[in-house]
């Protein structure tokens, strides 16, 4: 399959970032600026109480085995992601940088094999994108993200990682805007995107956007080289690396 196409499809169902998973979004088409607007947001911290844009998995009660299952995860990761430590050797392998002349705080490389391959297995040596950050002339590998067709069930979720140990995301209920005015879209005070006022299809259609129920499919962040499972599957550490990242115009787990 040519490699634009694959990237497009990506785009529009997981995003990021980042993926083409779920074939009833495949008829939908974003330009840059509405990638720009998607990656401002999916750069930018949430937590439970996100808005009407974020939608998490629940936060479910500990169950016997959950974290040696999460740990198993954790530990399959580890030494299949050290190769990645040097950012070329995954280009080198199919990984992509995602938006790389927008700046943000992290930044997804991602793997559009990996990408459609994750719609029908997990494979934590096989994560969709690998997550970086910028330094001053290099890029310094620290996590990894998996994701999963928006289609999945929280139990289908938990039985790749325990719903107990992290948290899954979507991204929902955007705006895309009308076309000539995709700029405004990264605009703090924007109607439109991820960011934006507008979380309904009655308000978007009225506004002469299209209404997009779910951006992308399910994603979850892993830093593997954290010491607690807390920090090893933190929403509040992607709320940290992001909070900067929103004044550039640009995305865990919580007891």
């Amino acid at each position: 399959m040519n490699k634009k196409i694959i990237f497009v499809a990506f785009c529009l169902l997981l995003g990021v970032w980042l993926l083409a998973q779920d074939h009833q979004h495949h008829q939908a088409q974003s330009s840059d600026e509405d990638l720009s607007a998607t990656t401002e947001s999916m750069s930018h911290g949430h937590h439970h109480e996100m808005g009407p844009h974020m939608y998490m998995s629940a936060l479910r009660d500990p169950q016997p085995g959950d974290q040696e299952k999460a740990q198993k995860v954790v530990e399959q990761a580890r030494p299949a992601l050290e190769r990645y430590k040097d950012y070329k050797t995954a280009l080198a392998d199919g990984y992509k940088i995602f938006l790389p002349n927008i700046p943000q705080k992290m930044y997804h490389f991602t793997n559009y094999n990996y990408a459609v391959g994750e719609a029908f297995r997990f494979d934590a040596t096989k994560p969709t994108s690998l997550l970086y950050e910028k330094t001053d002339d290099s890029y310094k590998l620290i996590g990894a993200m998996y994701t999963a067709p928006v289609r999945f069930t929280e139990a289908q979720l938990n039985e790749r990682i325990p719903l107990s140990m992290a948290q899954w995301h979507q991204h929902v209920n955007m705006c895309k805007a009308p076309k000539g005015q995709e700029i405004p879209m990264i605009s703090p005070n924007s109607k439109f995107g991820l960011r934006g006022s507008i979380s309904t299809k009655e308000e978007c259609e009225a506004a002469g956007g299209t209404f997009m129920p779910h951006v992308f499919g399910w994603m979850v962040h892993m830093y593997p080289w954290e010491k607690t499972p807390d920090e090893i599957w933190s929403v509040e550490r992607q709320q940290e690396k992001s909070a900067a990242a929103g004044e550039h115009h640009h995305d865990g787990h919580n007891h």
